[in-house]
């Protein structure tokens, strides 16, 4: 009876193993373009000054954003889904401070009249549930300004000049990347 006992219970474990290895599976595959918040890449600079941008681009859909759906003073992860990701080969400075090589995740704190860009070395977490301002590696604080024109999905861009801009709704912000 013990053996019997001893064999359904290993039978059991491995059952329940299985079937957690294979959802684990089915979660890293998912396809994150059918998300409703599609993810994109922005990739700026050049050379000593090159970064990758990885973000998750959340639609508006008629409601208030900024000072509504993102609160003003709280630390936001810039984007949906997982927290927006920065990253860069070489040394860089931002908006002339210095920030090493990394990957870092981006958020922001914005308030009606200044944003603080947040670069934190926790790259790899969900949103800004976990954020820890201890493990900051650079913040600035830049002015935002009106969109020129509304802004329905939430977008990151940055031009040749290292000037990387982030716009939703009726507002944007930019901070630069330079050697």
């Amino acid at each position: 009876m013990r053996t019997r006992t001893s064999h359904f219970l290993l039978w059991l474990l491995a059952l329940v193993f299985f079937a957690g290895n294979a959802q684990a599976q089915t979660k890293m595959s998912e396809d994150k373009s059918k998300r409703p918040s599609p993810p994109a890449t922005v990739t700026g600079g050049t050379g000593a000054t090159a970064f990758t941008i990885e973000y998750s681009r959340p639609s508006a859909k008629g409601r208030t954003v900024f000072g509504g759906l993102v609160p003003y003073g709280k630390v936001w992860r810039t984007g949906a889904n997982e927290a927006t990701t920065f990253e860069v080969k070489q040394a860089v400075k931002i908006n002339g401070q210095a920030l090493p090589a990394g990957k870092y995740a981006l958020f922001t704190i914005p308030t009606e009249q200044e944003w603080t860009i947040v670069f934190n070395k926790t790259a790899a977490q969900w949103g800004s549930f976990k954020y820890d301002q201890a493990q900051d590696a650079l913040r600035v604080t830049v002015k935002p300004t009106k969109a020129s024109t509304p802004v329905e999905q939430f977008t990151i861009t940055s031009d040749k000049a290292g000037t990387v801009t982030m716009a939703w709704e009726n507002a944007q912000a930019s901070f630069k990347v330079t050697k």
